[in-house]
Parts: C-alpha cells; sequence; structure tokens
C-alpha cells in the first residue's frame, strides 16, 4: 500500500530500469528536452501537479518551466528524479504502463524487420546517401542527426500494431527514422504517425513515393518525409547497416572518410 491507502503492484527491477534508462536517455539526448519531458508526463497521464508532489517540488512551476523550455535544460540529477517519480506514480496505479512495456519488449513485432541504434548519432545526410533518399516534405525542417533506425513493413504494422504497441517501433528513442517498405497506400505510414503520440525524427517511405496526403500530413506534423529509391529491401538493409557499422567505427575511434556515396 501507498501512503494514500492505494495497491501497488510490484515489477521486475530490470524492467523498471530498463525503461528509466530508455525515457532519462531521450530526455537527455533530445534537441528539446522539455518537450521530451512533457511528452512522457503525458504518456504516463500524470499531472503537473502530481508530478511536484511526488518529486517534492514546491511548486509545479518548475515543472511547467523546464518543460516548456523557460528553464535551461534540466542537469542529469533532476531528469532521474523526474524519471524515477513518474515510474513510482504509475507503480501506485498499478504499473499499468510499466507492464505494458515489458509485454512490448518481451514480444517483438513480425512487422519490425531492423532495428538499431547507432553509436553515435549519424547525419541525416549521410542516410540519405545510404538508402539512395530524397527528402520531399519538411525540407526547412531537415534534422541533422537521428539516433537509430527502425525498418518496418507497413502493411504487416497495420495488420498487428495497435495502441501503445506503436511504441515497439521506436527502440531506445524516438529521435530515428521510420522508415517503411511494402507499402500498400502511400497514405499508411504517415497516418499511422499522425494518431501516434510518439513522433520519429524523419519518415522514410521505401520504393513507394508519397502521395499527396502523405506530404500534407507530414508537413502538419512537421516531420521530414524522404523517398527511398534503395533498388530492395535486402539492399537498404545493407546499406543502413554499412552505415551502423561506421558509425560504430568513428565511435571506436578509427579514422573514417564518409564516403560521397554509401551503397551495399
Amino acid at each position: 500500500m501507498d501512503a494514500r491507502g492505494n495497491a501497488t503492484v510490484s515489477v521486475s527491477p530490470s524492467i523498471r530500469e530498463v525503461l528509466a534508462r530508455r525515457i532519462a536517455g531521450e530526455i537527455i539526448l533530445s534537441s528539446k528536452p522539455g518537450s521530451t519531458m512533457r511528452k512522457w508526463r503525458e504518456l504516463f497521464a500524470v499531472s503537473q501537479i502530481t508530478l511536484a508532489e511526488k518529486m517534492k517540488l514546491s511548486s509545479s512551476a518548475v515543472i511547467s518551466d523546464y518543460e516548456s523550455g523557460r528553464r535551461e535544460s534540466p542537469g542529469a540529477r533532476y531528469i532521474r528524479r523526474y524519471v524515477l517519480s513518474l515510474l513510482q506514480i504509475d507503480e501506485e496505479k498499478g504499473s499499468r504502463f510499466i507492464r505494458e512495456f515489458a509485454k512490448l519488449t518481451s514480444s517483438p513485432s513480425m512487422a519490425i524487420i531492423d532495428l538499431r541504434e547507432f553509436p553515435i548519432p549519424a547525419r541525416v545526410e549521410y542516410l540519405c546517401r545510404a538508402i539512395q533518399g530524397e527528402v520531399v516534405a519538411c525540407k526547412e525542417k531537415y534534422a541533422k542527426e537521428v539516433s537509430g533506425y527502425t525498418v518496418v513493413d507497413a502493411r504487416k504494422a497495420v495488420e498487428t500494431l495497435s495502441g501503445l504497441e506503436y511504441a515497439q517501433l521506436f527502440g531506445a528513442s524516438t529521435d530515428r527514422a521510420l522508415i517503411f517498405t511494402n507499402i500498400d497506400s502511400g497514405s499508411i505510414p504517415m497516418m499511422i504517425v499522425r494518431v501516434s503520440s510518439l513522433k520519429p525524427r524523419v519518415v522514410v517511405f521505401h520504393r513507394t513515393r508519397p502521395n499527396e496526403n502523405s506530404i500534407k500530413l507530414a508537413e502538419y506534423e512537421q516531420i521530414p518525409l524522404i523517398y527511398s529509391a534503395a533498388p530492395s529491401l535486402e539492399q537498404l538493409v545493407k546499406s543502413l547497416r554499412k552505415l551502423y557499422r561506421i558509425a560504430l567505427r568513428i565511435k571506436l575511434g578509427r579514422r573514417v572518410r564518409p564516403p560521397p556515396k554509401i551503397s551495399a
């Protein structure tokens, strides 16, 4: 029981730790940490007042200031308190969100073809070279870097994913490229993105050029949309993994000269 008499449900410390690290890591790596903090608080369905009480803050205005960007980016200690307080509140409510996360991570979707986190953020221009990509929407919002990528079978995503299961596509961070292949309709991938509370850094259509409706949705969401002309799914994945290996070599301190075009 918690201090208010509500029943608490114990969850595996490892699951709680994985989720805490994922949330904290995304906040720290985000170009807009306040917005990322707000996104996770809203996913947990926790008010600023409730969170401030759990964090033992004198006022919820502190949380509001960080989330709105009125204060400078919070330090690691504050982020840790913020994340752990969200998890504690969820546990006091029965661990609904934590348990859902555990279910998702233990049962990866068949819709996911490949999912990787780059050892260091990869420049989007190199991603475009790797997948023979062309930015077709939100060029002025062109993202500089992505922290990872997920290759998604759009048809299977529609058939198998629902609700919070969409979170499976994001791995450790939303700062990634969602790359859709096997697209039946030129609108489906952006419709999936549109209805979700989680948003990727960029969206990629493989071998199906985005239609007018998809471009409008991308512009509404302010998410750069890329068309990939990679000849096949196999070559697409091979090129992405080669980009991953280049990032790994750079991370390990080995000198790498980025090629003018990264091919399979």
